[in-house]
């Protein structure tokens, strides 16, 4: 952390780490460069900082008319109930993965790199949506440049790994390193634990909950003891999923990350109507986290909420009341 630095820029930075959307980032970036102290101290977080703006900012920007950069969006605004990246080395069987869970028709083939940009994707579970976004292999011989971007607003990421591939333990090493390098760090708590602290040394670091999903485990003779070498020799400790799509395998990997995410749905009613449409908070939040997602005028001017609970009378509760998952809250402001 530079010295002698302000409570704004430490708002800042707390703003940044908490954004989901791009544009919120890059809004967090360029009050983190305005009230950071400009010393010698501060130099190189300076030139950090404004490196990322100048990313993010091209990034949001879009494809140049007649310049080299176009393609699709590499920074995806999140959807549903979470936002997940899939992550793998080439040939992993992540796209294929993809495909089966949100039927999102991304391109698959038998050769290196057919994911070029971020391919977003829907994974129903229970009434909710959880987005799955499928990005291109990542491997230091072929360096993504904005990946940590792409990777920044993620709740969370699945590790694809196909065990039957002889090369897999020195592909996923080379993975996690390369992100690494990009200040993207996979760890196993799930949700991310308050106790993680932050880096003080680098307000860029993504602590990312992954999770390792080992793909074919229908051609694996002991899929445990591959599992078990891997981690061994990566040094990970990350819980780990089997799926076989071939075998349709795969029902279980929703429910998980529902269960991992700690999604809680809540609905709404008022005098005239119900609201059937879910929205969706983590576990420990509460009333006012809901209201604030309704509208900002609920949150600011919040009084009261009626709570309805089957089997239950119905109780006002207040703003810090912690919801469960199926409550129902009528907010009165």
């Amino acid at each position: 952390m530079p010295t002698n630095v302000t409570p704004e820029y430490k708002r800042s930075e707390a703003d940044y780490r908490a954004a989901r959307d791009p544009h919120d980032r890059l809004a967090a970036l360029r009050e983190m460069l305005r009230t950071i102290p400009k010393h010698k101290g501060t130099e190189h977080r300076q030139a950090d900082i404004k490196k990322r703006i100048k990313e993010l900012t091209e990034e949001l920007a879009g494809p140049k008319k007649g310049g080299a950069r176009g393609g699709p969006p590499t920074t995806i605004r999140p959807e549903g109930a979470a936002q997940i990246s899939l992550l793998g080395p080439p040939n992993s069987g992540k796209s294929t993965l993809h495909h089966a869970l949100t039927g999102s028709g991304t391109a698959i083939g038998p050769y290196d790199f057919t994911t070029q940009y971020p391919q977003p994707g829907m994974l129903v579970v229970e009434d909710v949506g959880i987005q799955l976004i499928d990005l291109p292999p990542i491997s230091s011989a072929h360096p993504i440049p904005w990946i940590a971007n792409a990777i920044q607003p993620a709740d969370g990421a699945l590790l694809v790994v196909d065990l039957s591939h002889p090369g897999c333990v020195a592909d996923v090493e080379d993975l996690v390193q390369t992100l690494a390098e990009r200040s993207v760090r996979l760890i196993g708590d799930w949700p991310r634990s308050a106790r993680l602290a932050e880096d003080p040394d680098n307000p860029f670091l993504k602590l990312l909950p992954t999770v390792i999903v080992a793909t074919k485990a229908d051609d694996i003779h002991d899929v445990d003891e591959e599992l078990g070498i891997l981690e061994d020799l990566l040094g990970l400790e990350l819980p780990t999923l089997r799926v076989s799509v071939m075998n349709n395998e795969i029902e279980h990997v929703g429910p998980w990350l529902f269960d991992a995410l700690g999604v809680v749905r809540v609905y709404t009613e008022s005098a005239v109507r119900k609201d059937d449409r879910p929205y969706t908070i983590r576990r420990g939040q509460t009333v006012i986290d809901v209201a604030g997602q309704i509208h900002k005028d609920f949150a600011a001017n919040f009084k009261s909420a009626r709570l309805i609970r089957p089997g239950q009378p119905d109780r006002q509760v207040g703003r810090e009341y912690e919801l469960s998952d199926g409550d129902r809250i009528e907010i009165h402001v």
